[in-house]
Protein backbone atom coordinates (compact mmCIF):
# COMPACT_ATOMS: atom_id res chain seq x y z
CA UNK A 1 0.00 0.00 0.00
CA UNK A 2 1.72 3.03 -1.11
CA UNK A 3 0.59 6.37 0.53
CA UNK A 4 0.95 9.93 -1.74
CA UNK A 5 2.65 12.72 -0.01
CA UNK A 6 1.21 15.24 1.73
CA UNK A 7 1.97 18.95 2.22
CA UNK A 8 4.95 19.47 4.08
CA UNK A 9 5.67 21.30 7.11
CA UNK A 10 7.46 24.58 7.22
CA UNK A 11 10.88 24.95 7.36
CA UNK A 12 10.40 27.55 10.61
CA UNK A 13 7.95 24.88 12.02
CA UNK A 14 10.33 22.25 11.72
CA UNK A 15 13.76 24.03 13.33
CA UNK A 16 11.44 25.32 16.07
CA UNK A 17 10.10 21.78 17.10
CA UNK A 18 14.04 20.88 16.13
CA UNK A 19 15.50 23.49 18.56
CA UNK A 20 12.51 22.77 21.77
CA UNK A 21 13.13 19.35 21.46
CA UNK A 22 16.80 19.87 22.39
CA UNK A 23 16.10 22.18 25.02
CA UNK A 24 13.84 19.42 26.77
CA UNK A 25 16.05 16.68 26.10
CA UNK A 26 18.83 18.38 28.04
CA UNK A 27 16.48 19.62 30.59
CA UNK A 28 15.14 16.11 31.35
CA UNK A 29 18.83 14.53 31.00
CA UNK A 30 20.51 17.03 33.33
CA UNK A 31 17.66 16.78 35.87
CA UNK A 32 18.03 12.88 35.48
CA UNK A 33 21.70 13.19 36.17
CA UNK A 34 20.42 15.98 39.47
CA UNK A 35 18.28 13.61 41.16
CA UNK A 36 20.29 10.79 40.72
CA UNK A 37 23.09 12.98 42.57
CA UNK A 38 20.79 12.86 45.04
CA UNK A 39 19.64 9.44 45.37
CA UNK A 40 23.26 7.98 45.36
CA UNK A 41 24.19 10.67 48.41
CA UNK A 42 28.03 8.33 47.79
CA UNK A 43 28.57 9.95 44.58
CA UNK A 44 27.43 13.84 45.73
CA UNK A 45 30.57 14.79 47.21
CA UNK A 46 32.93 13.85 44.00
CA UNK A 47 30.42 14.43 41.75
CA UNK A 48 30.10 18.11 42.70
CA UNK A 49 33.90 18.33 43.36
CA UNK A 50 34.24 17.45 39.78
CA UNK A 51 32.10 20.01 38.93
CA UNK A 52 32.96 22.82 40.32
CA UNK A 53 37.10 22.73 40.64
CA UNK A 54 37.34 20.45 37.35
CA UNK A 55 37.07 23.22 34.11
CA UNK A 56 38.50 20.41 31.92
CA UNK A 57 35.91 18.53 29.17
CA UNK A 58 36.99 15.14 27.88
CA UNK A 59 34.42 13.60 25.96
CA UNK A 60 34.97 11.80 22.79
CA UNK A 61 35.12 13.70 19.58
CA UNK A 62 35.83 13.86 15.98
CA UNK A 63 38.72 16.66 15.11
CA UNK A 64 36.67 18.80 18.25
CA UNK A 65 33.32 17.92 17.44
CA UNK A 66 30.86 15.91 19.70
CA UNK A 67 28.66 14.38 17.73
CA UNK A 68 25.43 13.23 19.83
CA UNK A 69 22.19 11.33 18.20
CA UNK A 70 19.13 12.25 19.61
CA UNK A 71 16.30 10.33 19.36
CA UNK A 72 12.21 11.04 20.07
CA UNK A 73 9.90 7.78 20.94
CA UNK A 74 6.49 8.06 21.43
CA UNK A 75 6.60 5.40 23.95
CA UNK A 76 3.99 2.44 25.16
CA UNK A 77 0.71 4.36 24.16
CA UNK A 78 2.17 3.56 20.56
CA UNK A 79 1.26 0.63 18.05
CA UNK A 80 5.08 0.70 17.57
CA UNK A 81 6.39 2.37 20.77
CA UNK A 82 10.19 1.90 19.87
CA UNK A 83 9.66 3.97 16.70
CA UNK A 84 11.87 7.05 16.34
CA UNK A 85 9.76 9.96 15.46
CA UNK A 86 12.70 12.18 15.65
CA UNK A 87 15.74 11.78 14.49
CA UNK A 88 18.87 14.51 15.17
CA UNK A 89 22.13 14.76 14.84
CA UNK A 90 23.91 17.52 17.27
CA UNK A 91 27.26 17.83 16.36
CA UNK A 92 28.77 19.98 19.07
CA UNK A 93 32.07 22.43 18.22
CA UNK A 94 33.63 23.84 21.49
CA UNK A 95 36.29 26.11 19.52
CA UNK A 96 32.96 27.62 17.66
CA UNK A 97 31.18 27.64 20.68
CA UNK A 98 28.37 26.45 18.15
CA UNK A 99 25.82 23.76 17.99
CA UNK A 100 24.42 22.16 14.60
CA UNK A 101 21.55 20.28 14.45
CA UNK A 102 20.38 18.13 11.47
CA UNK A 103 16.97 16.31 11.47
CA UNK A 104 16.72 13.42 9.40
CA UNK A 105 13.29 12.50 8.47
CA UNK A 106 11.93 9.10 9.99
CA UNK A 107 11.14 7.63 6.66
CA UNK A 108 14.27 7.28 4.69
CA UNK A 109 14.88 3.85 3.14
CA UNK A 110 17.54 2.21 4.64
CA UNK A 111 18.23 -0.99 1.98
CA UNK A 112 20.39 -2.84 4.24
CA UNK A 113 18.05 -2.83 7.17
CA UNK A 114 15.10 -3.75 4.61
CA UNK A 115 13.17 -0.84 6.45
CA UNK A 116 13.11 2.87 7.30
CA UNK A 117 15.54 4.42 9.15
CA UNK A 118 13.10 5.05 12.45
CA UNK A 119 12.68 1.63 12.63
CA UNK A 120 16.84 0.97 13.58
CA UNK A 121 16.65 1.30 17.67
CA UNK A 122 13.31 -0.48 17.17
CA UNK A 123 15.10 -3.61 15.70
CA UNK A 124 18.13 -3.05 17.74
CA UNK A 125 15.94 -3.45 21.17
CA UNK A 126 14.22 -6.37 19.76
CA UNK A 127 17.72 -8.17 19.45
CA UNK A 128 19.12 -7.50 22.25
CA UNK A 129 18.26 -4.81 24.94
CA UNK A 130 20.72 -2.11 24.67
CA UNK A 131 21.37 -2.56 20.88
CA UNK A 132 19.23 -0.04 20.08
CA UNK A 133 21.27 2.98 20.49
CA UNK A 134 24.12 0.82 18.52
CA UNK A 135 21.79 0.04 15.50
CA UNK A 136 20.82 3.85 15.15
CA UNK A 137 24.09 5.04 15.69
CA UNK A 138 25.23 2.90 13.11
CA UNK A 139 22.16 3.85 10.13
CA UNK A 140 22.71 7.45 11.09
CA UNK A 141 26.66 6.66 10.74
CA UNK A 142 26.24 4.93 7.20
CA UNK A 143 23.72 8.18 5.93
CA UNK A 144 25.63 11.32 6.83
CA UNK A 145 29.19 9.81 6.89
CA UNK A 146 29.82 10.90 10.47
CA UNK A 147 30.98 9.11 13.22
CA UNK A 148 28.59 9.57 16.44
CA UNK A 149 29.91 10.00 20.11
CA UNK A 150 27.07 9.57 22.37
CA UNK A 151 23.10 8.77 21.91
CA UNK A 152 20.25 9.76 24.02
CA UNK A 153 16.48 8.57 23.31
CA UNK A 154 13.74 10.24 25.38
CA UNK A 155 9.99 9.18 25.98
CA UNK A 156 8.12 11.76 25.81
CA UNK A 157 5.72 9.13 27.85
CA UNK A 158 7.95 10.05 31.18
CA UNK A 159 7.04 13.60 30.78
CA UNK A 160 3.13 12.78 31.22
CA UNK A 161 4.34 11.01 33.78
CA UNK A 162 6.53 12.81 35.57
CA UNK A 163 4.10 15.65 35.52
CA UNK A 164 1.07 13.44 37.03
CA UNK A 165 3.75 12.58 39.50
CA UNK A 166 3.91 16.35 40.80
CA UNK A 167 0.69 16.57 40.54
CA UNK A 168 0.14 18.38 37.76
CA UNK A 169 0.90 21.75 36.49
CA UNK A 170 -1.17 25.59 36.73
CA UNK A 171 -0.32 26.84 33.28
CA UNK A 172 -1.38 30.47 32.50
CA UNK A 173 -3.38 30.16 29.29
CA UNK A 174 -2.57 33.33 27.40
CA UNK A 175 -5.69 32.66 24.48
CA UNK A 176 -8.61 30.84 24.12
CA UNK A 177 -7.77 28.21 20.97
CA UNK A 178 -8.97 25.24 18.72
CA UNK A 179 -6.69 22.28 17.49
CA UNK A 180 -8.65 20.22 14.71
CA UNK A 181 -5.83 18.66 13.65
CA UNK A 182 -4.23 17.24 16.55
CA UNK A 183 -2.89 13.53 16.14
CA UNK A 184 -4.05 10.46 18.09
CA UNK A 185 -1.22 8.97 19.31
CA UNK A 186 -0.91 5.28 18.08
CA UNK A 187 -3.39 5.88 14.83
CA UNK A 188 -0.17 7.59 12.85
CA UNK A 189 -1.17 4.74 10.12
CA UNK A 190 -4.41 4.30 10.61
CA UNK A 191 -5.97 3.52 7.33
CA UNK A 192 -9.86 4.40 9.14
CA UNK A 193 -11.32 1.50 8.02
CA UNK A 194 -10.65 2.14 3.98
CA UNK A 195 -9.67 -0.70 2.27
CA UNK A 196 -6.77 -0.64 -0.34
CA UNK A 197 -8.67 0.49 -3.07
CA UNK A 198 -10.72 2.94 -1.12
CA UNK A 199 -7.45 4.45 -0.30
CA UNK A 200 -6.10 4.39 -3.38
CA UNK A 201 -9.67 6.25 -4.68
CA UNK A 202 -9.15 9.50 -2.09
CA UNK A 203 -5.14 9.57 -2.84
CA UNK A 204 -6.89 13.23 -4.13
CA UNK A 205 -7.86 13.84 -0.99
CA UNK A 206 -6.46 17.79 0.05
CA UNK A 207 -5.23 16.63 3.15
CA UNK A 208 -4.50 13.57 5.46
CA UNK A 209 -7.18 15.10 7.86
CA UNK A 210 -9.98 14.69 5.08
CA UNK A 211 -8.30 11.27 3.95
CA UNK A 212 -8.32 10.06 7.28
CA UNK A 213 -9.82 11.97 9.70
CA UNK A 214 -9.54 8.66 12.51
CA UNK A 215 -6.07 10.14 13.08
CA UNK A 216 -6.72 12.80 14.91
CA UNK A 217 -9.05 14.76 17.47
CA UNK A 218 -10.12 18.28 18.37
CA UNK A 219 -8.66 19.50 21.30
CA UNK A 220 -9.66 23.35 22.85
CA UNK A 221 -7.82 25.36 25.72
CA UNK A 222 -9.54 28.28 27.46
CA UNK A 223 -7.88 31.41 28.08
CA UNK A 224 -6.69 31.95 31.83
CA UNK A 225 -5.12 29.63 34.49
CA UNK A 226 -5.60 25.94 34.01
CA UNK A 227 -4.56 23.08 35.91
CA UNK A 228 -3.21 20.47 33.50
CA UNK A 229 -2.50 17.28 34.08
CA UNK A 230 0.37 15.22 32.24
CA UNK A 231 -1.44 14.66 28.84
CA UNK A 232 -2.91 18.16 29.14
CA UNK A 233 0.00 19.93 29.10
CA UNK A 234 1.89 17.56 26.11
CA UNK A 235 -1.07 18.45 24.35
CA UNK A 236 -0.65 21.67 25.05
CA UNK A 237 2.50 22.40 23.74
CA UNK A 238 2.90 19.82 20.70
CA UNK A 239 -0.39 21.43 19.05
CA UNK A 240 0.34 22.62 15.71
CA UNK A 241 -2.81 23.49 14.05
CA UNK A 242 -4.55 25.78 16.20
CA UNK A 243 -6.79 28.45 14.46
CA UNK A 244 -5.08 32.10 14.66
CA UNK A 245 -2.03 33.19 16.13
CA UNK A 246 -1.97 30.33 18.10
CA UNK A 247 -1.12 28.09 15.10
CA UNK A 248 2.00 29.89 14.60
CA UNK A 249 5.77 28.96 15.75
CA UNK A 250 6.43 31.82 17.48
CA UNK A 251 3.06 31.45 19.80
CA UNK A 252 3.53 27.34 20.18
CA UNK A 253 7.40 28.03 21.20
CA UNK A 254 5.47 30.52 24.06
CA UNK A 255 3.54 28.02 25.23
CA UNK A 256 6.37 25.15 25.21
CA UNK A 257 9.11 27.93 27.54
CA UNK A 258 5.75 28.61 29.63
CA UNK A 259 5.21 25.04 30.52
CA UNK A 260 9.32 23.91 30.89
CA UNK A 261 9.58 26.93 33.07
CA UNK A 262 6.79 25.58 35.71
CA UNK A 263 8.00 21.90 35.67
CA UNK A 264 11.33 22.92 36.51
CA UNK A 265 9.92 25.11 39.21
CA UNK A 266 7.85 22.30 40.56
CA UNK A 267 10.51 20.16 40.66
CA UNK A 268 13.20 22.53 42.52
CA UNK A 269 10.42 23.39 44.87
CA UNK A 270 10.73 23.06 48.50
CA UNK A 271 7.48 20.85 48.29
CA UNK A 272 9.09 18.30 45.87
CA UNK A 273 13.15 18.94 47.09
CA UNK A 274 11.94 17.97 50.67
CA UNK A 275 10.77 15.01 50.00
CA UNK A 276 12.74 12.09 49.85
CA UNK A 277 10.34 9.70 48.32
CA UNK A 278 8.82 12.22 45.91
CA UNK A 279 12.30 12.38 44.58
CA UNK A 280 13.23 8.59 44.31
CA UNK A 281 9.83 8.31 42.45
CA UNK A 282 10.69 11.11 39.86
CA UNK A 283 13.73 9.62 39.21
CA UNK A 284 12.36 6.22 38.93
CA UNK A 285 9.98 7.70 36.10
CA UNK A 286 12.54 9.33 33.93
CA UNK A 287 15.03 6.89 34.36
CA UNK A 288 13.07 4.69 32.15
CA UNK A 289 11.95 7.34 29.99
CA UNK A 290 15.97 8.49 28.80
CA UNK A 291 18.45 6.04 27.23
CA UNK A 292 21.73 6.90 27.20
CA UNK A 293 25.21 5.37 26.57
CA UNK A 294 27.04 8.36 28.22
CA UNK A 295 29.00 6.71 30.75
CA UNK A 296 28.21 8.25 34.53
CA UNK A 297 31.49 9.40 34.17
CA UNK A 298 31.08 11.83 31.53
CA UNK A 299 27.95 13.40 33.45
CA UNK A 300 29.93 15.86 34.53
CA UNK A 301 31.16 16.84 31.66
CA UNK A 302 28.35 16.99 29.72
CA UNK A 303 26.69 19.78 32.35
CA UNK A 304 30.21 21.84 31.80
CA UNK A 305 29.45 21.33 28.12
CA UNK A 306 25.61 22.33 28.73
CA UNK A 307 26.81 25.58 30.54
CA UNK A 308 29.47 26.51 27.94
CA UNK A 309 26.68 26.06 25.12
CA UNK A 310 24.26 28.56 26.64
CA UNK A 311 25.63 31.44 24.33
CA UNK A 312 26.49 28.97 21.89
CA UNK A 313 25.16 29.79 17.97
CA UNK A 314 22.64 27.34 16.74
CA UNK A 315 22.62 26.26 12.96
CA UNK A 316 19.45 23.83 11.61
CA UNK A 317 19.58 21.97 9.10
CA UNK A 318 16.81 19.65 7.86
CA UNK A 319 17.06 16.35 4.78
CA UNK A 320 14.53 16.50 2.78
CA UNK A 321 12.99 16.58 -0.63
CA UNK A 322 13.10 20.42 -1.12
CA UNK A 323 10.80 23.29 -0.81
CA UNK A 324 9.55 23.56 -5.03
CA UNK A 325 7.24 26.78 -3.29
CA UNK A 326 10.80 28.42 -2.40
CA UNK A 327 12.84 26.78 -5.09
CA UNK A 328 14.85 25.42 -2.78
CA UNK A 329 16.15 21.43 -3.90
CA UNK A 330 16.32 19.01 -1.61
CA UNK A 331 18.27 15.73 -1.43
CA UNK A 332 15.57 13.29 -1.53
CA UNK A 333 12.43 11.94 -3.46
CA UNK A 334 9.72 9.98 -3.02
CA UNK A 335 10.11 6.60 -5.43
CA UNK A 336 7.02 6.22 -7.53
CA UNK A 337 8.39 2.82 -9.23
CA UNK A 338 9.86 -0.10 -7.71
CA UNK A 339 7.87 -0.17 -5.11
CA UNK A 340 7.99 -3.93 -3.81
CA UNK A 341 11.92 -2.73 -2.92
CA UNK A 342 10.18 -0.63 -0.30
CA UNK A 343 7.77 -2.72 1.18
CA UNK A 344 5.00 -0.80 -0.46
CA UNK A 345 5.51 1.81 1.94
CA UNK A 346 5.44 5.00 1.39
CA UNK A 347 9.01 6.41 1.87
CA UNK A 348 12.19 9.00 0.36
CA UNK A 349 15.57 7.74 -0.64
CA UNK A 350 18.49 9.67 -1.70
CA UNK A 351 17.97 11.80 -5.44
CA UNK A 352 20.86 9.97 -6.84
CA UNK A 353 19.31 6.18 -6.07
CA UNK A 354 18.48 4.55 -3.49
CA UNK A 355 21.16 3.30 -0.72
CA UNK A 356 23.39 5.96 -2.44
CA UNK A 357 24.08 8.52 0.24
CA UNK A 358 26.70 10.68 -1.26
CA UNK A 359 24.93 13.57 -1.76
CA UNK A 360 24.09 13.93 1.83
CA UNK A 361 27.34 12.98 3.42
CA UNK A 362 29.06 15.81 1.01
CA UNK A 363 26.27 18.28 2.78
CA UNK A 364 26.56 17.14 6.41
CA UNK A 365 30.63 17.49 6.03
CA UNK A 366 29.59 21.02 4.76
CA UNK A 367 27.23 21.81 7.17
CA UNK A 368 29.77 20.86 10.15
CA UNK A 369 32.36 22.83 8.73
CA UNK A 370 31.08 26.06 7.27
CA UNK A 371 26.85 27.44 7.41
CA UNK A 372 26.82 28.09 4.05
CA UNK A 373 26.37 25.03 2.34
CA UNK A 374 23.26 24.59 -0.83
CA UNK A 375 22.09 21.40 -2.16
CA UNK A 376 22.65 21.92 -5.88
CA UNK A 377 19.96 21.69 -8.28
CA UNK A 378 19.81 18.54 -10.74
CA UNK A 379 17.81 17.19 -13.47
CA UNK A 380 16.86 14.07 -11.97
Amino acid sequence: MRRRSLPKRTNSRRFGSIKKFIYILIFIVLLLVGIKVLVIAKSYGPFIFQLIFNHDISLSSNNGQVNILLLGIGGASHDGPNLTDTIILASVDQSKNSLTLLSIPRDLWIPEMKGKINTAYAIGQNKQLGDGLILAKAAVERVTGQQINYGVRLDFGGFVKAVNLLGGLNIDVVRTFDDYQYPIEGKEDDTCGESQQQIQDIATASSELEAFPCRYKHIHFTSGLQHMDGETALEYVRSRHAIGIEGSDFARSAREEKVIATLKNKILSAETLLNPSKIIALYEVLKDSVDTDIPEDKFDDFIRLGQKLRGAKIHTYVIDEGDTTQNRPGLLINPTSNLQDYGFQWTLIPRVGNGNYSEIQKYTNCILISVNCTVAKTSM
